[in-house]
């Protein structure tokens, strides 16, 4: 027999049946919320002693075409919209510009860019003048990984100052990758253009090549040599599968069992010609 009396049963039942909506309600809400796009970023802007941030409206007196061309930028979803927003697309990046407007361009941004590693502290001449940021140091505000990326052994000279982020990735006009999108190959181009041995033709191609130089290379860092993606003969191994007959290791169909014992694919004087060959068919030289 039930000990509960009925009048308590009635108040538990009713509990439950609450409880049970509300727990609805609030998974329709979350359906809701996280079936809605969202294309916007809300950003943490430097404060800058003595500058107010004025808007990016401003910097299209001088920057017209700048400030055109940043509506179809990737970048452009840093700028906040609504009254209890502040629009900040360029001073996002360049700090807050008061000072610099009311001068009519005498006096740069705050962050005027320099490549190359960040400024000593008390470097500058000019205590009263926030120091300029390094390209790629206002780049790692947002892109911490890359950061990282970069003080890996193997990477592009970014942090050495030899080379700038924008080089590879445009900030102010179209999608934030150089090439890309619809257009086929133009992501490698843009390698190319510093690597222009690597380019061709080949008589043999490598075929990998039609998948772009990042099947091979990381774009930013690496921990291996020459910014592989994979270590040694494992690289080659994601393509060229290995079978084991006999005691042998076979790969494309020929014997490789002391092969992989000299080295890598490519440092054992195999197969040098990593990119493509003008003159033999497995990539010898």
């Amino acid at each position: 027999m039930n000990s509960m009396p009925r009048k308590c049963r009635k108040l538990f039942s009713r509990s439950q049946r609450w409880l049970a909506l509300v727990g609805s309600l609030a998974a329709l809400s979350l359906v809701v919320i996280s079936c809605r796009s969202v294309n916007r970023s809300v950003v943490l802007l430097p404060h800058v002693p003595g500058a107010n941030y004025i808007g990016s409206k401003e910097c299209e007196t001088c920057h017209d075409e700048i400030y055109r061309d940043f509506k179809t930028s990737d970048h452009a979803r840093l700028i906040a919209e609504g009254r209890n927003a502040l629009e900040a697309g360029c001073e996002s990046c360049h700090g807050p510009g008061s000072i610099h407007s009311d001068s009519g361009g005498e006096t740069k941004p705050p962050y005027s860019f320099t490549s190359g590693r960040p400024d000593l502290a008390g470097a500058s001449t000019r205590p009263a003048r926030v120091n300029a940021r390094a390209v790629e140091n206002v780049c790692y505000n947002c892109h911490a990984d890359v950061r990282g990326q970069f003080n890996l052994p193997s990477h592009h000279p970014v942090p050495e100052g030899k080379m700038t982020c924008i080089e590879c990735h445009p900030p102010h006009k179209g999608i934030a990758h150089k090439g890309g999108s619809a257009a086929l190959m133009a992501k490698e181009e843009n390698c190319l253009q510093c690597h222009p041995a690597q380019r061709g033709p080949y008589v043999f191609e490598h075929e990998a090549s039609r998948e772009g130089c990042s099947t091979c290379h990381t774009a930013h860092g690496s921990v291996n040599d020459k910014m592989l993606t994979q270590r040694d003969s494992t690289l080659c191994l994601k393509c060229h599968f290995q079978q084991a007959s006999g005691g042998q290791i076979i790969i494309g169909g020929s014997v490789h069992t002391t092969r992989v014992q000299q080295g890598t694919c490519w440092t054992a004087g195999c197969h040098e010609a990593v990119h493509g060959s003008r003159v033999n068919s497995s990539l010898r030289y």
